[in-house]
């Protein structure tokens, strides 16, 4: 960039790309921050363990403060001083550049920790720089990649322009304009309803830089807000909202304001399939991040039905309670299924990720929003609290449903999905090969991300739901899993009937109800075969490869379709809600990692 600016202020220098650290060293927790000279991911402390015990009252980062700073519409600011310590922003640098981001599934779980949290936190510290940094990876120039990264490394914060409020998330009608003039642009317009925009050190303004219709009409800038004359551009007021109150939701609006030429990233006029390849990475990704979200509802239930007692029972016994319980369980367990091997498909198929991405983008946060909707009826009035031990479930109700619309709203991820579900039908749904085992095996290396390999379209691949056609195939097969297989095989048939019968209207994005109805039955069975998948290959984990877990996950995808899921077997919820009980006793996570918890 020509206009090369001077990365925010830290407390020393940054050599390492793990970003400068304060004078304290510990984290929130009582954990040593990042280590400053630590040269591998390993190096880098837990940040689960980092930040302590959420329950401690007299944790800054604890649900106390949380929901303190959620009253006062903050974002959290000892939260942000403990991320800045532990380095955060490092995660969403790629490795070749200082940073520690080397693998999509990785990053989701690291995140993780902060959801399990503060999805305030998660989504105004985190999410937003990493969608503002990600088509810089994706197209931009050696320099402009050098500049993001420095930046994040010294604890600054970017922002995406994308949405205007006259055109909703349909942004490639966006009429914010950047025309030449002599060796610069001048930008006209405004941008509403972004995250972080106020604060922002860059901002990645997508903006239309031809007036012809079609897909070559807008460019991606990198602005350095530092460097923009104050007076060629505004901010607008901050919009107030019901989740995740803390973050800064605001607009800006630029009147001839100049930027230099190079600012613009890749090419002018390639917005569109840079963000086609970027935003398979941020949809990829996201979904795992708020997984975390439903870990901490699903324990504060649960804690709630231990500690309370009905007909001399605990609430948590009583047979509707122990069932929604494990129903949230299982909604976990398939919505983290179904994330984690999407995010490593993004290294391992990176062809065949557009509508995987979309996929999950779709059907993970309807997931966890249901499991949120049912594990209230269990809390009951309390569910409405905002204080006391149970006061982080209204919290989450409420960012859970603005989070998950960040980003991707279903209908957009939908849309997506569409056009390519008749080929899909044709070809792959019949002849693509099976998923390698290092898609599922959680313990596998797999390649490094190269953001040029993934592919604009799915060109009628789909090896993950291979997986499911064949599997029940096999010898050996457990029978009440080859039967469930079966059951959904024969449903996959029947989808590819229905996709290659689709009129040509109900193949575009202006897809009628038809359309979008198929896109959610394929959606379900891409889930059934990531927990197919993660079942057969992770043999080394008592859990996952216990059948127990599958069959009751495969029934209630079935169930969702509108299948008979065949009579479930004795013992398979009692079995599940004591493996629910001992990670809770242990103090360790519900989904696939199965980790300890800080608290």
């Amino acid at each position: 960039m020509t206009q090369t600016p001077t990365a925010p202020a830290t407390t020393g220098p940054d050599t390492t790309g793990f970003g400068a650290i304060g004078p304290d060293t510990s984290g929130p927790g009582g954990q040593p921050a990042a280590d400053p000279d630590a040269g591998t991911a390993a190096a880098v402390p837990d940040l689960e363990t980092y930040l302590g015990d959420p329950h401690d009252p007299t944790n800054p980062v604890g649900y106390p403060a949380v929901l303190a700073a959620d009253e006062r519409g903050e974002l959290l600011a000892a939260g942000e001083r403990a991320l800045d310590g532990y380095g955060l922003n490092a995660e969403f640098v790629p490795r070749a550049l200082g940073g520690r981001f080397d693998r999509a599934d990785r990053l989701a779980q690291v995140l993780r920790a902060v959801f399990r949290r503060d999805t305030t936190l998660g989504v105004g510290y985190g999410v937003t720089t990493f969608i503002a940094a990600t088509p810089v990876w994706t197209s931009g120039s050696a320099e402009q990649r050098r500049w993001m990264a420095d930046l994040l490394l010294r604890h600054g914060k970017a922002s995406a322009g994308y949405n205007e409020l006259a055109h909703g998330t349909d942004f490639t009608r966006a009429r914010l304009r950047a025309r030449p003039d002599g060796t610069r642009l001048l930008v006209n317009g405004r941008k509403e309803l972004v995250g972080n925009l106020a604060r922002a050190d860059a901002v990645t303004l997508f903006a239309r830089t031809d007036d012809r219709p079609g897909s070559r009409s807008h460019s991606h800038l990198l602005l350095d807000m530092a460097a923009l004359p104050p007076e060629r551009r505004r901010h607008l007021r901050r919009y107030r909202t019901a989740g995740v109150r803390g973050v800064l939701l605001g607009g800006l609006e630029f009147t001839d304001c100049p930027v230099p030429a190079d600012a613009v990233i890749g090419e002018l006029g390639d917005a569109m399939e840079t963000v086609l390849r970027a935003f398979q990475v941020t949809r990829g990704v996201l979904p795992g991040m708020a997984v975390g979200i439903v870990d901490t509802q699903l324990r504060t239930v649960l804690r709630f039905g231990l500690d309370r007692r009905l007909y001399g029972l605990p609430v948590a016994e009583l047979p509707h309670a122990r069932a929604t319980l494990v129903g949230g369980f299982l909604d976990l367990l398939i919505s983290d299924s179904l994330s984690t091997v999407v995010a490593r498909a993004l290294h391992v198929l990176p062809a065949q990720t557009s509508v995987y991405t979309a996929a999950v983008k779709y059907l993970v946060p309807k997931l966890l929003q249901e499991a949120t909707q049912s594990l209230s009826v269990v809390l009951g009035a309390r569910s409405f609290l905002r204080d006391g031990p149970y006061g982080i479930f209204q919290k989450n109700i409420r960012d859970l449903l603005a989070a998950t619309l960040t980003h991707a709203s279903a209908a957009v991820c939908q849309a997506t999905i569409i056009p390519q579900l008749p080929r899909l039908a044709q070809h792959g749904w019949h002849r693509s090969t099976p998923a390698p085992p290092a898609l599922f095996r959680l313990s596998d290396p797999i390649p490094a991300l190269e953001f040029d390999r993934l592919g604009l379209s799915a060109r009628g691949e789909d090896s993950l739901l291979a997986t499911l056609r064949e599997h029940g195939a096999e010898p050996g097969t457990d029978p009440d899993v080859a039967d469930l297989c079966g059951r959904l095989a024969a449903e996959l048939g029947r989808l590819r009937r229905l996709c290659a019968d689709l009129p040509p209207r109900d193949r575009t994005v202006i897809a009628g109800r038809r359309g979008f109805d198929l896109t959610d039955r394929y959606a379900v069975l891409l889930a059934a075969a990531a927990c197919l998948g993660v079942w057969r290959y992770n043999s080394d984990d008592p859990f996952l490869r216990d059948t127990p877990w599958l069959l009751a996950a495969l029934s209630r995808l079935a169930a969702r379709l509108g299948l008979d899921p065949g009579t479930a077997a004795d013992g398979l919820e009692k079995h599940l809600y004591a493996e629910l009980l001992e990670r809770h006793v242990d103090g360790r996570s519900f989904d696939l990692v199965n980790r300890r918890l800080a608290g």
